[in-house]
């Protein structure tokens, strides 16, 4: 049985998800009862996933605007992330790996492989990740853009060849949580 107590719920906002301030009690290492305040952001699981193309040794990343980076000092707003999305209602994980891999790069993936599921940010919103590798096939003639025009998605693919991607790796350049664990655990496990 949990000794969390949730003692209050405040709504704050549900214009697109819901924002909560809860109020809890919980136990220390001592045993001590403590009366604490957060704020709780009810976002949707969500899906990101890495296409490999190997025979081509290349990568299938996206370029895209995050409001939220550039409010937090990212001068452009723009990040190269790995594909993503929120599942919808009655859909797996599976489902919208392949969905979203579609809508936003117009390749179709193959051999999907879970790699992992964590929280995103578990100090304060709800998300629950599931971490994707899968394949393509890189074309020289790809799109310069995807995503769905009707949900303002104006989407840059980025191929990278493996070199260019584990170089931007090790210096820092990806600046998105997501991708740096896929890209990570890819370079990791290449040669087993």
């Amino acid at each position: 049985m949990s000794t969390i107590q949730i003692l209050d719920k405040q709504t704050l906002s549900e214009k697109k998800y819901r924002l909560q301030l809860v109020n809890f009690e919980k136990p220390d290492h001592e045993g001590g009862f403590h009366n604490l305040q957060k704020e709780v952001y009810y976002r949707p699981d969500t899906i990101a996933v890495l296409p490999v193309d190997e025979k081509n040794q290349k990568l299938l990343l996206t370029k895209q605007f995050r409001l939220a980076t550039f409010l937090n000092g990212n001068d452009s707003g723009y990040l190269v992330e790995a594909c993503a999305g929120i599942i919808d209602e009655n859909e797996t994980p599976e489902q919208t790996v392949y969905r979203e891999a579609e809508e936003e790069t117009g390749y179709k993936i193959e051999n999907l492989q879970k790699i992992a599921s964590a929280y995103t940010s578990p100090g304060g919103v709800t998300e629950f990740q599931h971490l994707f590798m899968a394949e393509y096939t890189s074309k020289n003639d790809h799109p310069k853009f995807g995503g769905l025009k009707e949900e303002g998605e104006s989407i840059e693919l980025i191929e990278l060849s493996f070199d260019e991607a584990l170089q931007k790796l090790t210096s820092g350049a990806f600046r998105d949580m997501k991708t740096i664990v896929l890209l990570q655990h890819f370079f990791l496990n290449r040669n087993r």
